[in-house]
């Protein structure tokens, strides 16, 4: 039994966990596991673990090599960057490879850039972009270049990315796919369009990155408008992914283009993505914002092995149609599967109980939270619990939660106990929550119309002229509402006195025949 042996049969084991410890055990009898010669058997062998969800015994594997190498490092920096998701200790791992006195390849260096994206470590990364020009490793191969893009977008460095992909003599699409990425993670969806619209060439990623930008930008109309083009562009490396199609589908939610989304879906029949369980729970993201909770439902149940994001999802859609009890009973369901809930799941079944005014159960949740799953509460935890005893009516208790929150409260907090005061005609707290609102944004015209008209109420008109000149002299006009409307598949989006719209001519004479109709009719009525 030799070295090519084994490693024909590790090729041949596949997902055979019991074959391949008897591989491994076959390597060590041999000893073809520690000796420097055989680390290519070794690494093949820490991979196998690893594809196999094993991450503890690929570790044994590298720590029974003897001098191990470059690759053999890599290897193990893959397992806790990818594997184990621990970022710091995977540079950690790369700091004792260069200190072993082994000069890093393109590989290590890329994982190092990673580890220093994902924690992220701007000093770590600048120090690996060093040692790339002392040891000239981005000269011919583009993906070196793509890591530093990376790191540095991550990093929230872009003018850096930017100087990095502009130095680079070979580029490819992942060269421009990952400024383009880096431009959405910093929020920047002006350049990022620019760049995705000089890209010589482009792949399903590309599209998805720009979508989702859109999506996360809260620009969901031109989310639409580019999942169409992309439709329309030819190529097969254009076809939308799993990931394109959540997106679009989490934008058509948001905007209520139910039209639009029913036609995805019929593409991802026709393409046989409606297995994929991520899909399934955009679906029932989309049909539960439609207002077709029964439909969502009907999803859900035909999914065969639900994860933790479709229980929530599900809660969610519950907590959005004000089903408190139904999502209070999916949540437990979901820890009868054995399934650990998390952050994202407590919130939604907090909204539920906010929703459905069952405040002792969301006490009791929040205190789950906290005791049984040593979770810390996020600020959106603490904006439930709020709004839950706003909405019952527990102003004094809410105030109470606010004061001891370990963390500052954030204008939707105030915003909505403010809102919960004016509920219940508490004026004196709703003047006090509105002056802290606008100490937080001071431009937000909504509390200065809601201060006023709180003054208004009470008689105390020169308050009122107060913050009326306040607005006036801060520049501060009130914000136009919008809103959405499907007509024949195509989203048309109005704001609130604009005459801009490119059929705004034909609406408007549609409306004035509209009234003139109703006046004649209630003049007909009149004489009957």
């Amino acid at each position: 039994m030799n070295q090519k042996s084994l490693g024909l049969l590790l090729d041949q084991c596949g997902q055979n966990l019991k074959k391949l410890k008897q591989i491994h055990a076959h390597a060590i009898a041999f000893g073809l596991c520690n000796h420097h010669r055989h680390q290519h058997l070794a690494c093949k062998l820490l991979n196998a673990y690893l594809k196999l969800g094993q991450p503890i015994l690929a570790h044994n594997v590298f720590s029974h090599i003897h001098n191990p190498d470059v690759v053999s490092w890599t290897s193990l920096i893959s397992l806790y960057l990818h594997h184990l998701h621990r970022p710091a200790q995977a540079f950690c791992l790369f700091s004792k490879l260069i200190l072993s006195g082994l000069r890093p390849d393109g590989f290590s260096v890329v994982s190092a850039l990673s580890a220093c994206g994902r924690t992220p470590d701007l000093t770590g990364g600048k120090i690996v972009h060093a040692m790339i020009f002392r040891f000239e490793l981005g000269d011919t191969e583009p993906i070196v270049g793509n890591a530093l893009i990376d790191m540095y977008s991550r990093n929230r460095r872009i003018r850096s990315a930017q100087t990095v992909f502009e130095a680079m003599e070979v580029k490819d699409v992942a060269s421009w796919t990952s400024l383009l990425n880096g431009y959405v993670m910093c929020s920047d969806l002006e350049s990022a369009r620019r760049v995705f619209d000089k890209m010589p060439s482009r792949n399903a990623i590309s599209w998805t990155a720009m979508i989702v930008g859109y999506v996360r930008g809260e620009s969901p109309i031109q989310a639409m408008q580019l999942f169409r083009q992309m439709m329309r562009a030819e190529g097969e490396e254009d076809f939308p992914t799993c990931v394109t199609i959540v997106a679009v589908l989490s934008g058509c939610a948001d905007i209520g283009a139910f039209d639009l989304g029913q036609s995805v879906q019929g593409y991802v029949n026709k393409v046989n993505l409606i297995t994929d369980v991520s899909v399934k729970n955009a679906f029932i993201d989309l049909y539960a914002k439609s207002g077709r909770l029964y439909f969502a439902v009907k999803i859900f149940e035909e999914i065969k092995e639900k994860d933790v994001f479709s229980w929530t999802t599900i809660i969610s859609a519950f907590a959005l149609h004000g089903e408190g009890s139904y999502a209070l009973e999916a949540f437990t369901n979901m820890l009868e599967m054995g399934l650990t809930p998390n952050e994202v799941t407590f919130l939604s079944v907090l909204s539920a109980c906010s929703h459905a005014g069952l405040v002792v159960e969301g006490q009791r949740l929040f205190n789950t939270l906290i005791q049984c799953y040593v979770l810390k509460p996020k600020i959106e935890h603490y904006g439930c619990m709020v709004d839950l005893l706003g909405r019952a009516g527990h102003l004094n208790e809410a105030v109470e939660l606010i004061e001891r929150m370990p963390i500052r409260p954030d204008a939707v907090i105030w915003r909505s106990l403010l809102s919960a005061c004016l509920r219940r005609g508490n004026l004196k707290l709703a003047e006090m929550v509105g002056n802290k609102l606008l100490e937080l944004e001071p431009d937000d015209d909504g509390v200065y119309i809601l201060l006023r008209n709180i003054y208004c109420s009470e008689n105390r008109w020169e308050d009122a002229l107060k913050t009326r000149k306040t607005m006036r002299d801060q520049k501060i006009k009130k914000r136009p509402g919008c809103s959405w409307i499907e007509v024949n598949g195509v989203v048309q989006e109005f704001l609130a006195d604009d005459t801009t719209h490119h059929i705004g001519t034909g609406i408007y004479i549609l409306l004035e025949v509209i009234n003139k109709q109703s006046k004649l009719d209630c003049d007909l009525s009149s004489l009957e």
